[in-house]
C-alpha cells in the first residue's frame, strides 16, 4: 500500500468512525425502539441532526472506500477497514462509557493481529 493509498484508507476510516459516533449519539436521543414506537422512531430519524449528519459521514466514507478499491486489492483493503472495529470499541468505551470485558479485549487484539498479517508486505 502506497502512502497515498494509506492516507485514503485512513481518511475513509475517519469518516466512517465519525459516522458511527454520530449514529450512536443520535440513537441514544431516540431511546429504545419497541413495537409500539417503531414508526415514530423511523420518522424521528429524519429530524435528528446527529443521525442525518452521521449518515452523511458514513456515505462519504463508502465513496472513499470505493475509490480505495480502484487502487488496492480487496484482499488488503477489506481487512484493513476491519480496524474500524477496534476504534469502534474505543469510541464505545471512551465516549459512551461501555464496558470492556477481557473477552472483547482479546477479540480486538486478534483483529489487530489479523490485519497486520493480511496487509504485511503488500
Amino acid at each position: 500500500m502506497t502512502p497515498q493509498e494509506f492516507i485514503l484508507l485512513t481518511v475513509a476510516l475517519g469518516f466512517g468512525l465519525t459516522g458511527q459516533f454520530l449514529l450512536k449519539a443520535g440513537a441514544l436521543k431516540l431511546g429504545k425502539v419497541t413495537a409500539d414506537n417503531a414508526l415514530d422512531h423511523l420518522l424521528s430519524i429524519l429530524t435528528t441532526p446527529e443521525l442525518l449528519v452521521g449518515l452523511g459521514f458514513y456515505g462519504f466514507s463508502a465513496i472513499l472506500y470505493i475509490l480505495l478499491l480502484t487502487r488496492v486489492n480487496i484482499s488488503v483493503a477489506a481487512p484493513a477497514v476491519a480496524l474500524s472495529y477496534v476504534f469502534s470499541v474505543l469510541i464505545g468505551v471512551l465516549f459512551f462509557k461501555e464496558t470492556l470485558p477481557i473477552s472483547r479485549m482479546v477479540g480486538v487484539g486478534m483483529i489487530m493481529g489479523g490485519v497486520v498479517l493480511v496487509v504485511w508486505k503488500h
